[in-house]
């Protein structure tokens, strides 16, 4: 899924309302890893969600203290008294607040701080086939994650054309895939990578980077596994 396809099937939006299919909302997280437009507008709608959530039920469920209303009134729940222009225009009041304070003040600061240049801390992975203890590493969801990955570059056999990484998340699950070219260069010991992964996408565990040399004629050898945990502090 590419941005513009996010956009025409409103998917950050479907996402949250847990109206995408399987298939598409697998699409719509990776999307996410290189799409910081998109995840933040998947946080102000989260954000909305949770205030609204937090605001709705307060207010509707506030009658006046004059109204005289009849058991029979109320058998149609929620929605009846939601639909009454009484409680209709304070509902729309507070949620139309929380949009305010959102496209106003909220996501303009969230946009620049996405656009701006800023320094990150550089982590390097160390692969699994050097033993010791997994990696642990400490994150927050504003600012995410970079990390160094140093891929061994094979000097005897196939030649590599290319490389495949899997980033495989808590659960085990493929959250994100990407294929990048070998370097070329013979001379270089490792091909040398930066991967940043967004704050939206982390919640605290395990997660394996695998990398996978491609050959000219689609031979595949699994290159390095790189096991790190992370701890998220917000």
């Amino acid at each position: 899924m590419n941005h513009s396809e996010a956009l025409e099937q409103m998917a950050a939006e479907r996402y949250l309302l847990q109206e995408l299919t399987p298939d598409a909302r697998e699409a719509f997280e990776e999307h996410l890893f290189d799409c910081t437009e998109c995840a933040l507008d998947l946080r102000a709608g989260a954000a909305f969600v949770h205030e609204a959530k937090a605001q709705l039920p307060g207010i509707v469920e506030r009658p006046k203290a004059s109204a005289v209303v009849s058991p029979s009134k109320l058998k149609p729940g929620f929605w009846v008294l939601w639909m009454r222009p009484a409680f209709v225009a304070p509902a729309f009041a507070a949620l139309l607040a929380v949009v305010t304070f959102q496209n106003v003040v909220t996501l303009p600061a969230l946009r620049d701080a996405a656009t701006q240049p800023r320094l990150v801390p550089l982590t390097r992975l160390r692969p699994a086939t050097r033993g010791g203890s997994h990696l642990a590493l400490t994150a927050d969801r504003k600012h995410g994650v970079a990390l160094q990955v140093d891929i061994p570059v094979e000097t005897e056999g196939t030649a590599t054309v290319s490389y495949s990484l899997e980033l495989r998340d808590t659960q085990g699950k493929s959250a994100w895939t990407a294929t990048i070219p070998a370097s070329g260069h013979e001379s270089d010991a490792e091909q040398q990578l930066s991967l940043f992964i967004p704050g939206a996408k982390l919640s605290s565990g395990n997660y394996i980077l695998s990398v996978t040399s491609l050959g000219s004629q689609g031979e595949r050898s699994s290159v390095e596994e790189y096991p790190f945990d992370i701890v998220v502090t917000n």
